[in-house]
């Protein structure tokens, strides 16, 4: 093989690994931000949970602030009842005892917390094959054979 061959072939490496690490980079960009919204809504569930293990301590008088948007409240006073209304998705909202809502709001807690952990694990092995390709990148452009990456493992597969 001629060196003007050589160098082609290296560049069309270089030039298909740089595809490939913007690929990678944009998945975890949208992994980071499907965390985030793990992360977001996590904390809403476990307000809620925390909120009605609350107004179960408190007396028939307690006072709360109702949310309004635009950090706006109005003050208020819940009607002592045993039912709590839910939504469950798709716009729909359904009304249940207030310890079965807070069964269902521990549950999803798990779920969410379940989700979470797993694309952590999932953003960490993508950030793996990033160090690795890019490893293999600075090593083409250095003039490296770059092929394969330590240990003789391939970067190149998905």
């Amino acid at each position: 093989m001629s060196l003007s061959t050589a160098d082609a072939r290296r560049e069309q490496e270089v030039q298909e690994d740089l595809l490939r690490l913007d690929a990678y980079r944009g998945q975890l960009n949208a992994m980071l931000q499907q965390h985030q919204f793990l992360v977001n809504s996590r904390a809403d569930h476990l307000r809620a949970r925390e909120s009605l293990e609350g107004f179960e301590r408190s007396g028939d008088s307690a006072e709360l602030l109702v949310p309004l948007g635009g950090e706006t409240f109005v003050r208020g006073q819940a009607v002592r009842s045993n039912e709590v209304l839910l939504g469950i998705g798709s716009g729909i909202v359904t009304e249940m005892p207030r310890p079965k809502a807070v069964e269902v709001l521990s549950d999803r807690l798990g779920k969410i917390e379940q989700a979470a952990k797993d694309l952590e694990g999932q953003m960490r092995q993508l950030e793996e094959r990033i160090a690795l390709l890019s490893d293999r990148l600075d090593r083409l452009t250095q003039g490296g054979s770059g092929a394969e990456g330590p240990g003789g493992r391939d970067v190149g597969g998905d």
